[in-house]
């Protein structure tokens, strides 16, 4: 209770600070936008229904292509770690596509699924896959080796092994994988929605692209909120309580 009330109080005294600096004309309301000039646009949206379409084009688009790069992500990661062959190639592939920015596969949806759908989906796939693959391969390689060793004296067969001894072993680094996914994710839809116009389907991205050719500050600081809330609320609805599952199972959680 005490830090939910810090964090409103240090949030207050933000918003006071924004709004007196406006008013005094230290910084140009046209550059930054008041907090009331803020509010009231999402107030407007959310009334006229178009943050609320927006945000639920978006969020479908970030589960689908989310849950297909874990699809594929989670048994490349497992064949990497297994297979030394795997490990040579795809390992090396997916190490190197992971530095890739995540705006970089816009051009090549583009070409290949032009300002279709599948163009964003490729995308959000892009952007979750490799993290998926890299942080499942590691969090196999942590397994101490006496695990299997002793699941295989007593009676243990390989896939048995490995999916009742070494998979939820490794569960901490999927999940943080998973997470860092996500991140990956959004951050690949917004450059998709930003480039690729889908005239079936404005999502966020859309909207910040659209403030920013009408200059429209408040538009664009209203959807670059409503991004952060929508983070943070996956973060604790989705990832938080596997990872507190996880550390209560594993004994590491903080007493």
């Amino acid at each position: 209770m005490r830090r939910t009330l810090v964090v409103i109080a240090f949030f207050v005294l933000l918003l006071g600070m924004w709004e007196a600096l406006v008013r005094t004309k230290i910084w140009s309301p046209v550059l930054v936008p008041s907090p009331l000039s803020v509010a009231r646009y999402i107030k407007d949206g959310l009334q006229s229904g178009d943050l609320e379409h927006a945000s639920f084009v978006t969020m479908r688009r970030l589960l689908i292509g989310y849950v297909l790069g874990l699809v594929f992500g989670l048994p490349l990661g497992l064949l990497t770690a297994r297979f030394k062959s795997c490990e040579d190639t795809l390992g090396v592939i997916a190490l190197g596509l992971q530095t890739l920015p995540s705006v970089c596969w816009v051009p090549l949806a583009l070409l290949w699924f032009g300002q279709t759908e599948a163009a964003m989906l490729f995308v959000v796939v892009m952007g979750t896959l490799w993290s998926v693959v890299i942080a499942t391969d590691n969090g196999v390689r942590t397994v101490p080796p006496i695990f299997a060793r002793a699941a295989r004296t007593m009676g243990s067969k390989q896939l048995h092994t490995w999916i009742k001894v070494i998979v939820p072993a490794s569960l901490p680094f999927i999940v943080s994988g998973m997470k860092q996914g996500w991140a990956f994710a959004w951050r690949s839809l917004m450059a998709a929605e930003i480039y690729v116009t889908i005239l079936s389907g404005f999502g966020l991205g859309s909207l910040l692209n659209y403030g920013r050719e009408l200059q429209a500050m408040d538009q664009v600081i209203g959807i670059m909120l409503i991004i952060i809330v929508i983070g943070l609320l996956a973060d604790k609805i989705l990832f938080s309580p596997w990872e507190r599952f996880l550390y209560r199972r594993w004994g590491t959680a903080k007493n």
